[in-house]
């Protein structure tokens, strides 16, 4: 249980240091780019991946698609939590398990019972009422933009992490060492491009907070792998135990320290989260 505790107190603190980065004037791709060479320095440390086992007959078009999607998602993530709050970003990142669920059912043919369908409709009225505010101008509208691509991106996301672990050919860390390797160098890219057109200039502070961030990202990966080996026979309850614990944590940190202001519709939108949550966790055990 002690590796599910630690890998929701670094997937909060991720959320908390992006809030941060806002009072501090940090910027997120500088940071963001260290952050994946940190976390892939980490892997190399941790996981010792099989780099000479890494071919052209790997999955390249899924690592380069998780390449791309990573950074980007992280800056909208950034971006959520900026302008809507920890509560409503962990929320729709926590959420986005709705995307690999449907998938799974449609794309992947695999069976999809009665509770889980209903754990999918409770969710989504979740989402709805979680987000609902009483102000409606232009500026707030456009807002929505940062939670709704982190609830599709990082739904994609997840497909995405599922196909490498059905490519048994390569062990799944080492995978992720490749993913790490080009999510670095596309982020570099991004940073140049920055640099060169004169919209940003490199500074400490960046890369003080993306070496901090990237400790605390792939500690998030690193102790769901080991709740996961952990818990080998119980991997719903890792499951659960996470998304709950993740949604949970992250809305008293966002009420209590940040005073993230919501509204009855809100409380209630997150509550029923966590009741989708749970049916979704329950029909994975296949009790109904």
């Amino acid at each position: 249980m002690i590796y599910i505790l630690l890998s929701i107190f670094c997937s909060v603190t991720v959320a908390v240091l992006l809030k941060f980065a806002k009072r501090y004037n940090i910027s997120i791709i500088q940071s963001v780019t260290i952050n994946y060479l940190t976390a892939l320095c980490l892997c190399f440390l941790f996981f010792k991946p099989e780099v000479s086992a890494i071919t052209s007959s790997a999955p390249w078009p899924i690592y380069l698609s998780l390449a791309i999607l990573l950074p980007t998602i992280f800056l909208f993530l950034a971006g959520s939590v900026k302008n809507l709050g920890i509560v409503k970003t962990d929320i729709a990142q926590r959420l986005s398990l709705f995307i690999p669920i449907l998938a799974a059912y449609f794309i992947f043919k695999e069976e999809c019972n009665l509770l889980k369908f209903i754990g999918l409709g409770i969710g989504l009225i979740a989402i709805i009422l979680t987000f609902l505010r009483k102000s409606k101008s232009v500026n707030t509208s456009n807002k929505w933009i940062y939670p709704i691509m982190v609830f599709v991106g990082f739904g994609i996301i997840d497909v995405l992490f599922k196909q490498i672990a059905l490519y048994k050919q390569l062990p799944y860390t080492t995978s992720l060492f490749a993913v790490f390797c080009l999510a670095f160098l596309v982020s570099i890219v991004i940073v140049v491009v920055m640099v060169f057109t004169e919209k940003t200039k490199i500074q400490f502070i960046n890369i003080a907070c993306g070496l901090i961030l990237g400790v605390f990202n792939f500690g998030n990966i690193l102790f769901y792998l080991k709740a996961h080996q952990a818990l080998a026979k119980n991997p719903s309850t890792v499951f659960a135990a996470m998304n709950l614990g993740v949604i949970i944590v992250g809305s008293l940190i966002g009420i209590i320290i940040f005073k993230e202001k919501l509204s009855k519709l809100n409380y209630i939108g997150i509550s029923l989260a966590l009741i989708a949550v749970i049916l979704i966790t329950i029909a994975q055990l296949n009790v109904i």
